[in-house]
């Protein structure tokens, strides 16, 4: 690997994580010495790269560092291209739009010596035929989550059971032939999972939950330790 490569992958190995990393652990995933490492550090430190640390106890990337857009590596526009045509194949309309808007985005911004692993990925996703439609506004769904803002919901379950319940909605998980929307709810006083194919209707309230967003995603991720989350 190249110096200026290895430079560039230093820095991409910090930004992954908050925590301090050691010259070992950093020196492991790029397959080379943890003297060597040392030594870039130091080169980076004097081209002002706000790397804090010392050897033993690890280092870390301060906030407020960013890299050009453009530097991408070839791994890193091959995982990108996936990711985006998976989404393009298995995700509802808006966000397909957006995955092959994203291709054709990092087709253009990308140097010509790079567009063939746009153009001509040696990895592909195929899309999903056997999906079941969703039957909730999506993009919609998307922004109530990211606002913090509560759903009114009616729902039917597996037994044909309808229900009526306020949700305050945390996440969708895209499964092979499904997706879930998990959220916390106001009937059960617990964490659920709605399939968004059983949605009978859905009414997008102003009123935001009571709870941060970030302490009830917090609080969701512990309760799936003990358990997948349950169906109404």
């Amino acid at each position: 690997m190249r110096r200026a490569d290895r430079l560039f992958q230093i820095i991409q190995v910090l930004r992954r994580t908050r925590k301090p990393l050691t010259a070992d652990a950093i020196a492991a995933e790029l397959e080379t010495s943890k003297r060597t490492i040392y030594r870039d550090i130091a080169t980076l430190i004097g081209q002002r790269v706000p790397i804090r640390g010392e050897a033993g106890m690890g280092y870390i990337l301060e906030k407020g560092f960013d890299l050009p857009p453009l530097m991408l590596t070839p791994d890193e526009i091959e995982a990108a291209v996936l990711g985006a045509q998976w989404v393009a194949g298995n995700a509802d309309p808006v966000l397909a739009r957006a995955a092959e808007d994203l291709k054709a985005k990092i087709a253009d911004t990308v140097p010509e010596r790079l567009r063939p692993f746009v153009l001509e990925p040696a990895s592909g996703a195929r899309p999903n035929w056997r999906r079941e439609p969703d039957r909730i506004d999506m993009a919609r769904t998307r922004s109530q989550i990211h606002e913090g803002r509560k759903i009114a919901l009616r729902y039917r379950d597996e037994h044909g059971r309808d229900s009526e319940r306020t949700i305050w909605p945390i996440a969708i998980g895209y499964h092979e032939a499904v997706r879930l929307l998990a959220a916390w709810c106001e009937l059960r006083k617990d964490f659920r999972s709605f399939r968004t194919d059983r949605v009978i209707d859905a009414d997008y309230l102003e009123e935001k939950y009571p709870e941060r967003r970030d302490v009830l995603r917090a609080k969701w991720r512990q309760s799936m330790v003990w358990g997948q989350p349950k169906e109404p």
